[in-house]
């Protein structure tokens, strides 16, 4: 399989509008694929419609060599994703948060949460509420989330948006090892050039 997704002629139109049209992309298993465009160039509509929350107006999905349909649910476990920003109880711990995604999923393990939490450096924090974290924290809880039923497709919808600069390329570093030393394939949008160019094995963009 050489593609791990691809999508064709990818269309979604809302009230006779085209939100984005024709999107052809192709990621290769085991690549950081950077999905670049200015901001309203319809980034989140194809994020939206790779994981099944919107359901394409014409052309298709194939993830692992299958057809994207509305009951795909086996190959949406494969996956892990974050769309927009991720959000969380404030008053739970990180840790009470991830076991209750896992509860609520269906996949929890006794060691899941701890290894994600260590994975993402949040070792220490997990014991604390969600109103203390940082916005660079709460990024990296959410990849923490994403990542917790060891997935092998990660899609994140402008993961860095917010983030200072050190935020930022603490970010990329994580990208880079859970592609090296995981083998967690990513596709990744931003509207940013360098932050793209800086990580990412294939880039597609999108005006």
């Amino acid at each position: 399989m050489l593609y791990i997704l691809q999508t064709n002629h990818l269309t979604k139109t809302i009230d006779h509008k085209d939100l984005v049209q024709n999107v052809n992309i192709h990621v290769k298993k085991g690549e950081i694929y950077g999905f670049l465009g200015p901001n309203g160039a319809g980034k989140t509509t194809v994020m939206k419609m790779i994981t099944n929350i919107w359901k394409p107006t014409e052309g298709r999905i194939e993830l692992f060599g299958e057809i994207l349909t509305p009951t795909s649910y086996e190959v949406l476990k494969r996956m892990g994703s974050i769309i927009e920003f991720p959000t969380f109880y404030d008053h739970l711990s990180g840790k009470e948060n991830l076991r209750l995604h896992c509860e609520y999923m269906g996949y929890y393990s006794p060691n899941s949460v701890e290894d994600a939490l260590s994975m993402l450096e949040l070792t220490e924090a997990g014991d604390k509420p969600i109103k203390n974290y940082s916005l660079g924290m709460k990024q990296r809880l959410g990849i923490a989330r994403a990542i917790l039923h060891k997935p092998e497709l990660l899609v994140l919808d402008e993961p860095t948006n917010g983030l200072d600069p050190v935020g930022m390329k603490q970010l990329r570093e994580l990208f880079k090892m859970l592609c090296t030393e995981y083998g967690i394939t990513i596709i990744l949008s931003s509207h940013i050039l360098y932050e793209v160019e800086s990580i990412a094995d294939t880039i597609g963009i999108i005006n």
